[in-house]
């Protein structure tokens, strides 16, 4: 097995994992859940940018999209009620 077919194999999985995670975000009806679901597939792009040799853009990726974002999206929804506000 050379080099280059160990890298597609590679690309295939990240590409199945990304569109899965994409789509367990969009069919999540729990608010937390999809917002999980949204955190994996950053780290899974963050991944993907480190297989293709972007280490910097995968660090931000990481930091900025999986922890921060994720951060406050879950504390957005601590902060919000299910009630409906009649005006």
């Amino acid at each position: 097995m050379n080099f280059e077919s160990f890298f597609d194999i590679i690309q295939v999985f990240v590409a199945i994992g990304l569109l899965t995670s994409a789509a367990a975000a969009i069919r999540f009806k729990n608010l937390v859940a999809a917002v999980l679901a949204m955190a994996v597939f950053s780290l899974i792009l963050s991944l993907e940018f480190y297989v293709l040799q972007a280490p910097d853009v995968a660090i931000a990726e990481a930091g900025v999209g999986a922890c921060l974002t994720t951060a406050m999206y879950l504390l957005a929804i601590k902060n919000t009620s299910d009630e409906e506000v009649i005006a």
